[in-house]
């Protein structure tokens, strides 16, 4: 048989039914505070939505609030992203190349919102969706416009080119800055090699053929200077300035066609 006590139930207007009543009411502030306030890392913005809509700016990194069940936090990174692409590409000459472009980019913070709504609803697809696809279409651009020998020897100057055209290429959306981009392990067929480095050295050879012809006709020029600036009078004060007194020497005759040179007879 139960006891009286343990027969007694709480009653909702007593003083233990106040207690549950504002416990379950603080555990729904907390458990809806927490849904309200979330952190955003730093190198981050979170995009918010409501009812699946962007709303407003994207949030900066720190301590933020939004409305409970309503609205939902996307995460997106700003921080510069390091991604290498291995490709492969025809060059003016049909020849296929092989290489690695690491490219560097950012997203713009204030793009974030405009990004989920037209691209990307997360973080991961930056890349696949705005970044490859301009990559790809502008190493395809440059090196279509160059053959395969030019490419390799004009390397670092075709690479800077690339970046350009990438960073033109994603400026026209306005979504991500390009920071860099760099061009490593090409790989080309064996029996171009030698090619290549044929014409290497033949240009060199040219350079220096080159340097040799104007080094040589800045001498001639001197000389022609030189040559005609020493007319008779000249030379004549020249020897005079050299004359040690005691060879004997035939004046010249200034008056007769233009002077005639003086002429040493010898010494007394």
């Amino acid at each position: 048989m139960q006891s009286p006590s343990s027969m007694r139930s709480v009653n909702p207007g007593g003083p233990e039914g106040g207690l549950v009543a504002i416990v379950a009411i603080v555990l729904a502030a907390l458990l809806l505070l927490g849904q309200a306030l979330f952190v955003v890392p730093a190198g981050e913005v979170a995009v918010i939505t409501t009812l699946g809509k962007v709303s407003g700016a994207p949030r900066q990194p720190g301590l933020n609030a939004k409305l409970p069940l309503v609205q939902q936090v996307w995460p997106f990174s700003i921080r510069t992203q390091v991604k290498p692409e291995n490709f492969a590409t025809l060059t003016k000459d049909l020849q296929v190349i092989q290489a690695t472009a690491t490219i560097k980019y950012a997203l713009r913070p204030d793009e974030a919102g405009r990004v989920y709504s037209t691209i990307a609803s997360s973080d991961r697809d930056v890349y696949p969706r705005i970044i490859q696809p301009s990559l790809l279409k502008a190493l395809k651009s440059v090196f279509s416009q160059y053959e395969l020998v030019t490419i390799a020897s004009e390397w670092n100057d075709i690479s800077a080119l690339v970046a350009s055209t990438v960073a033109d290429e994603l400026d026209q959306f306005d979504y991500v800055k390009v920071v860099g981009l760099d061009l490593t392990g090409l790989e080309i067929a064996e029996e171009y090699r030698a090619a290549i480095e044929q014409k290497q050295i033949a240009e060199q050879q040219l350079l220096r053929a080159q340097t040799e012809v104007k080094i040589a006709e800045q001498e001639a020029l001197r000389y022609d200077t030189l040559n005609k600036s020493l007319d008779d009078q000249v030379l004549y004060k020249l020897f005079l300035d050299k004359w040690d007194g005691q060879t004997q020497v035939v004046p010249g005759l200034p008056g007769v066609a233009g002077g005639t040179p003086p002429v040493i007879v010898g010494r007394r």
